[in-house]
């Protein structure tokens, strides 16, 4: 039985977004299935807010098409389908959170307003009633700014780094609210951040975009299999381990002037009798795998001896 083709929540095709003499974004292709968790990742400037605000529909790109589940960007139907949280959303600080709820119901056009006690429910902010935005930490903020996103029961978030600023609870509390929110009720999430490792705890696949140009895009399955495994070896002397691994072939990274990593198997008995001729002793041995950091920086332009 052939398996149904899962539609595409976001589609961009040669998107570009051009500032007088620079482009942010350059012939940009994005592709988000429906029930992904999709990380966007990149440098200050590498052009992911512009892209994001572009698929938003904030922004008009100067080039290029989106798409949203097959359907143009324009089309207003469609646009009911997303909600949005981008850079620090407009709160009214004298007011609670449910108080703004409904303010940014009524906006939309909403008239039914028992959702909001339910998305509140669902953001962890149903138990506050009296007290005002002013009185809220950043973490209860940001979570209150998805809670607007989510009015209207949308099938796909865009977050521009909803972690960003928070503490080391709030970074859990926000990783289990998205994985929730995919999970159990299903929705598609595009969401970027600078934090890596906390990043990597969420998304099943990846777009990496820099100086405006998507890179490449993978699975988060595919990424870890081609993770390569190491050995970090700290001696007495790395001039000596680097020209003893010249010698052998072996690819390998300086990290420190007596630190190497090397992206082999390494018979250590050999290493060692090799590095004897140098009297260079071995220190410490460390096998390792490579992360998305590591990845990520190798990606765009890491320096290895290969």
């Amino acid at each position: 039985m052939e398996k149904t083709k899962k539609i595409l929540a976001v589609e961009t095709t040669s998107l570009t977004k051009q500032y007088k003499d620079k482009a942010a974004v350059k012939q940009l292709n994005l592709k988000v299935q429906e029930g992904e968790i999709y990380g966007f990742i990149g440098r200050n400037g590498a052009g992911k807010s512009t892209t994001l605000k572009m698929i938003s529909g904030l922004i008009t790109p100067t080039e290029g098409e989106i798409k949203l589940f097959g359907k143009p960007i324009n089309d207003p139907i469609i646009r009911r389908r997303i909600g949005v949280l981008i850079e620090s959303t407009g709160f009214y600080p004298n007011l609670t959170a449910k108080q703004n709820m409904i303010m940014k119901a009524k906006l939309m056009g909403l008239t039914d307003y028992s959702s909001v006690e339910h998305v509140l429910q669902i953001t962890g902010l149903i138990n506050i009633e009296k007290k005002q935005i002013k009185h809220f930490s950043m973490g209860m903020k940001q979570r209150l700014g998805i809670a607007l996103a989510l009015l209207g029961n949308p099938d796909l978030l865009i977050l521009d780094e909803p972690i960003n600023g928070l503490d080391p609870q709030g970074i859990i509390e926000m990783r289990q609210l998205l994985l929730n929110l995919n999970q159990q009720y299903g929705i598609t999430i595009l969401v970027s951040s600078h934090i890596l490792d906390e990043l990597s705890r969420l998304a099943t696949h990846y777009g990496f975009i820099d100086n405006g140009k998507m890179i490449k895009e993978i699975s988060a399955s595919d990424l870890e299999n081609s993770f390569r495994k190491s050995v970090r070896i700290e001696v007495t002397d790395g001039k000596a381990l680097a020209a003893v691994l010249e010698q052998t072939g072996q690819p390998y990274k300086i990290l420190a002037p007596n630190v190497i990593e090397v992206y082999n198997r390494v018979n250590i008995s050999h290493l060692t009798a090799d590095l004897e001729k140098y009297q260079c002793d071995v220190l410490s041995i460390q096998e390792r795998e490579e992360n998305l950091e590591n990845y990520y920086v190798n990606l765009i332009g890491g320096i290895s001896h290969e």
